[in-house]
């Protein structure tokens, strides 16, 4: 069973003529000037609502701005602690070269006296044998003058 051209044509016509309708009809039953209404009422809240999505990330891009100053300051200071902390740590190295030629100072002023302990102990040395030598040759001329007599 075939259709036949005419009734092609009626299929065709009653469908443009009525598909808006049913197409309106199967949407909740609203006629289609009131979905077109409807539709664009939502358009408007959704681009209300994208507007206002947009002013909240642009609110919470300026917060984020400010808090990366703010740990860029921190930052900052922190680069100034630790400068001030070289240059304590210069005056420390300064203190302790200062304090190693004063050891140096010291050193030599020990070898100078270690020196002069050396020559001291030397001439004691050499007078305490003098003296022996002296005491000695006394002992012997006082006991050969003794025995003489």
């Amino acid at each position: 069973m075939a259709l036949e051209q005419k009734d092609i044509e009626f299929i065709e016509s009653y469908l443009k003529e009525n598909l808006p309708r049913i197409l309106a009809e199967q949407s909740l039953a609203k006629p289609p000037v009131v979905y077109e209404i409807e539709l664009r009422e939502r358009m408007v809240r959704v681009e209300e609502e994208l507007k206002h999505q947009r002013e909240l990330m642009q609110k919470g891009f300026e917060l984020m701005e400010k808090s990366f100053q703010m740990m860029e300051r921190r930052f900052e200071m922190i680069d100034k602690r630790f400068e001030q902390v070289d240059k304590r740590f210069e005056q420390v190295d300064k203190r302790f070269e200062q304090v190693d030629k004063r050891f140096e100072q010291v050193d030599k002023r020990l070898e100078l006296l270690e020196n002069r302990f050396d020559q001291l102990s030397r001439r004691l040395f050499q007078f305490m044998i003098w003296t022996f030598g002296m005491i000695v040759s006394a002992t012997g001329i006082i006991i050969a003058f003794m025995k003489m007599q």
